[in-house]
């Protein structure tokens, strides 16, 4: 299997993952939000942190710059992210926001090469379009404010920053580190943030069935896919990688599907196709990609 193959796998099954999540935000309804999201990286830290023992994985000097990206990759896709989402859906239909950060594939594919003072790639920028088409199908259209719409792009900004951030750090750190030290960092962001929106109320002890959500959320949607999702960052890079939020939707379809609570129709069946149609242009090896291949295996 080539390095690109295992990329894929783990850029898919983190996306995937965190599509999943859909299924279980109905049981974390009346759970104070920030709260709710302190205790999921907390709980996903723990994980990671018992992963690195158990791997005997030793915990690397960080430098100011390590310490700096990662408490801006924490403050912004994490944290922020999450603060922006729970605000937009204040003036913003959920639809709508879920489409305006459906388009952080084009965000990444057009942000990436300018960051290391490349052009962009049309192929690429033309996939991620192709991409956000079939998610925009898949999560569907609604209505916004003003305010909703800011909200919104500002998430989908951080949902960016989330890959960005990360790329300097992993080379050294790696992904199980790079993981764990992000998750830790954004539990106190998030529990700064609840207690000066909602005070004392912002946590309180969750019954059995949003525990139940919770560990979900921390073991499988943060620290597994976290995981993956930074294995597959170095192996396609990020413009590549960002081709694969496209599977959100999906991921949330299919969950839904699996518990009864959903029935897809055309329009996400069509959906579920532009998506893979857009994942087949931008994966699909070039000339000099396929020359290089059988060089390599030659």
């Amino acid at each position: 299997m080539t390095t690109e193959s295992t990329g894929i796998i783990a850029a898919a099954t983190a996306t995937f993952c965190v599509g999943t999540s859909a299924a279980v935000a109905p049981l974390l309804h009346h759970y104070p939000v920030y709260g709710g999201q302190a205790l999921r990286y907390a709980g996903g830290a723990i994980a990671l942190l018992v992963i690195m023992s158990a791997a005997r994985l030793p915990h690397l000097r960080l430098s100011a710059r390590d310490v700096l990206l990662i408490v801006a990759l924490a403050g912004t896709g994490l944290a922020a992210f999450n603060i922006f989402i729970v605000e937009a859906t204040r003036h913003a239909d959920p639809a709508m926001v879920g489409t305006i950060v459906a388009a952080v594939p084009v965000l990444l594919a057009l942000s990436t090469p300018l960051m290391q003072r490349q052009p962009p790639r049309a192929r690429l920028v033309f996939a991620a379009v192709i991409v956000t088409a079939g998610a925009v199908l898949l999560a569907g259209l609604g209505r916004t404010s003003a305010l909703g719409l800011g909200l919104a792009v500002g998430a989908l900004v951080c949902e960016a920053a989330f890959s960005l951030l990360a790329v300097p750090l992993l080379p050294r750190l790696g992904a199980v580190r790079v993981s764990t030290y992000s998750a830790v960092a954004a539990v106190p962001l998030l529990l700064v943030t609840g207690l000066l929106v909602q005070g004392r109320a912002s946590l309180r002890v969750p019954t059995m069935a949003e525990a139940g959500a919770l560990l979900y959320l921390a073991t499988v949607v943060t620290a597994f896919a976290f995981f993956c999702w930074y294995s597959s960052l170095p192996k396609l890079g990020a413009e590549k990688a960002g081709l694969f939020s496209g599977f959100i939707p999906v991921g949330a379809l299919a969950s839904s599907m699996l518990l009864g609570t959903g029935d897809p129709g055309l329009a996400e069946i069509g959906g579920i196709a532009v998506v893979v149609a857009g994942l087949l242009v931008g994966m699909w090896p070039t000339r000099r990609t396929a020359r290089t291949q059988a060089v390599t295996t030659g």
